[in-house]
C-alpha cells in the first residue's frame, strides 16, 4: 500500500490488481505457477531479444499486467460493477457477444472495465472482462427458468451500499485520503471472494443442464474473480513449459497463429479448470461436500491494434481459415491452417501493417528533425524517407471468439440450446442502455491516439501530412 495521505485512481487501480492477484493465488494456487513461469518467459525473451523485445510494452509494464474476468446476472449488477471500477480510474470499452462465437452454450455478453487514456495504460493496465446473463434469451432459458434467474439475482447483494458510496466519492473527487482508501480496497476485494456459502445443489445443476457459465453466475450466492491473467511475450514458450510442469493446458492457443510477420490483436490460453472443494445444500436441508470446476489458469501474449479496415481482413482470416479446415485431410490443425491464410492476407512487416491502414500506430519524428521543402507530404513518404517513426499501439481488448473459445475448453459439455428460438438483440448501444452510461468504441481509442500523434508530427515538421 504507498505511504500517501492521499491515493489517486491510478495507485487504488494498481493496489486493486495486487490485491485481487493474491486473493485468487490463495484461491487458486496453481495460478501462482502460471505467474511464476509468465516472469521467467519475459526475463528469457528480453534477455535474447533485448530493446526489441519492448516494442508492444516494456517489461516492467507486462510483468505487472493482468486482466481479470467477472459475470454478473443483471443490468442492475452489471450497473454497479461499472460505479465500483470507476473507482479505479476503469470504464466500459468494447461490446463482446458470445452467445454465438462458439457451439457451446455460453449465454453471456460483455464488455471491458479498463483505462482508456494512453497515459493511464502506462501507469497500470489492469481490466476487468465482464460479462452479464442474458437469461431473457429463449435460445437458452424458457420463461420459467428466466423468473427464477431473476428471482434469485434479484435476492442476493454483490457490492454492498458502503462500498459503492466511497466508490461514487473516489470517482468524483478522482483520489481517496488514505483511511477511505484502505476501506474502499478492502470491502472491493472482498467483494470478489469466493463464497464459502452452500450451493443450492438442485438448483445449480439445473442451470448446469443449460450451461456451466449460467451455473456459475446465477447459481451462486455471489459473484467471484473467473480468471486472473498475466501477460507475457512468448505464450508459445509459455505453453509449452506449463506442459512441461505436468499443468493441463487446453487444446490449443487461441486466436491469431504464431508466424513470422507482426504480432497482432490478442493470444491466450489457460490450463484447464480444477475440481474446488465446495459445500451443497440438498432439498432435505443437509449440507454436504463436493466440487465445482468453473475456475482456470489464463494468460495473454498482446500484439498491435488494427484498424477497423485490418479487422475486416482479420474477419475474413478467421472465416478462410474454418472453410480451409473443414476441407483440409485428417491430421491439419488450425494454426497450420491460419498461418498459411496469414501468410497470404496479412502484411509481413509492421511497416507495411502501417502503411497500408491494416494497424493502428502513433508516430515519431525522426531525430535529428530533417526539414521539409513542401507545405505537405504523404505518410508513406515521410516514413519511407524515415523523417517518421512508426510504433506500434498495443491492442487493450479482446476476441469474443477467442474469450468463447476459453470457455468452451473448460466446460465439461456443452450445455444446450434451442437454435430454433430467436435471441435477444444486443449490440453496443443496447448494453450501453443497460448499463446506464456510454461504452467506448476501442476503435474511436485507438484512432484519437494515431490522429493525435500525427498531427503533432505535422506541428513539429510544419507541414500538412496526407494520408
Amino acid at each position: 500500500m504507498p505511504t500517501k495521505t492521499k491515493l489517486q485512481l491510478w495507485e487504488l487501480r494498481a493496489e486493486f490488481a495486487l490485491r485481487l492477484a493474491t486473493l485468487y493465488g490463495n484461491e487458486v494456487p496453481a495460478y501462482n505457477t502460471l505467474v511464476d513461469v509468465s516472469r521467467e518467459v519475459n526475463e528469457d525473451f528480453i534477455s535474447k531479444n533485448g530493446k526489441e523485445a519492448e516494442r508492444l510494452g516494456s517489461i516492467q509494464r507486462v510483468t505487472a499486467e493482468r486482466h481479470g474476468a467477472i459475470r454478473v446476472g443483471s443490468a442492475k449488477e452489471l450497473a454497479q460493477a461499472a460505479r465500483l471500477f470507476a473507482a479505479f480510474g476503469m470504464y466500459p470499452v468494447g461490446f463482446y457477444d458470445l452467445r454465438d462465437a462458439s457451439k457451446s452454450s455460453v449465454p453471456v455478453v460483455s464488455t471491458a472495465f479498463r483505462p482508456v487514456d494512453a497515459g493511464e495504460l502506462a501507469k497500470n493496465p489492469f481490466r476487468v472482462f465482464t460479462s452479464m446473463l442474458t437469461h431473457d434469451d429463449r435460445r437458452f432459458f424458457d420463461e420459467e427458468t428466466q423468473k427464477l434467474i431473476e428471482s434469485f439475482i434479484e435476492a442476493r447483494t454483490l457490492f454492498s451500499d458502503e462500498l459503492l458510496a466511497l466508490a461514487d466519492k473516489a470517482r468524483a473527487q478522482k483520489e481517496l485520503g488514505l483511511v477511505q482508501a484502505t476501506r474502499l480496497l478492502d470491502l472491493a476485494t472482498a467483494a470478489f471472494e469466493l463464497s464459502r456459502k452452500p450451493v443450492d445443489h438442485d438448483w445449480y445443476f439445473r442451470l448446469e443442464r443449460i450451461s456451466a457459465v449460467a451455473a456459475d453466475i446465477g447459481g451462486v450466492p455471489s459473484t467471484h474473480i473467473n480468471h486472473l491473467t498475466p501477460r507475457v511475450l512468448d505464450i508459445d514458450d509459455l505453453y509449452a513449459r506449463m506442459e512441461a510442469r505436468g499443468i493441463a493446458m487446453i487444446d490449443e492457443i487461441q486466436g491469431p497463429p504464431n508466424w513470422e510477420g507482426p504480432d497482432v490483436l490478442l493470444r491466450q490460453t489457460s490450463f484447464r479448470a480444477l475440481a474446488e472443494e465446495r459445500n451443497f445444500r440438498y432439498p432435505d436441508g443437509g449440507i454436504r461436500p463436493g466440487s465445482l470446476r468453473v475456475r482456470f489458469g489464463e494468460v495473454e501474449q498482446r500484439g498491435i491494434a488494427l484498424t477497423r479496415h485490418g479487422r475486416d481482413i482479420y474477419d475474413r482470416m478467421v472465416a478462410d481459415v474454418d472453410t480451409r479446415l473443414a476441407e483440409a485431410p485428417p491430421g491439419a490443425t488450425r494454426v497450420e491452417v491460419a498461418e498459411q491464410v496469414w501468410r497470404k492476407n496479412l502484411p509481413d512487416s509492421e511497416k507495411e501493417l502501417a502503411l497500408q491502414g491494416v494497424g493502428y500506430f502513433t508516430y515519431r519524428v525522426a531525430a535529428p528533425r530533417q526539414s521539409i521543402a513542401q507545405p505537405s507530404a504523404s505518410l508513406r513518404e515521410l516514413v519511407e524517407a524515415g523523417v517518421l517513426i512508426p510504433e506500434p499501439i498495443v491492442y487493450e481488448d479482446f476476441l469474443p471468439r477467442s474469450a468463447a473459445g476459453i470457455f468452451q475448453s473448460n466446460l465439461s459439455d456443452d450445455g444446450s440450446r434451442d437454435d430454433e428460438q430467436l435471441g435477444t438483440p444486443y449490440d453496443i448501444d443496447r448494453l450501453s442502455e443497460v448499463l446506464g452510461s456510454k461504452i467506448f468504441d476501442p476503435n474511436d481509442l485507438y484512432a484519437a491516439q494515431q490522429s493525435e500523434s500525427l498531427k503533432e508530427a505535422g506541428r513539429q515538421l510544419r507541414i500538412t501530412i496526407t494520408s
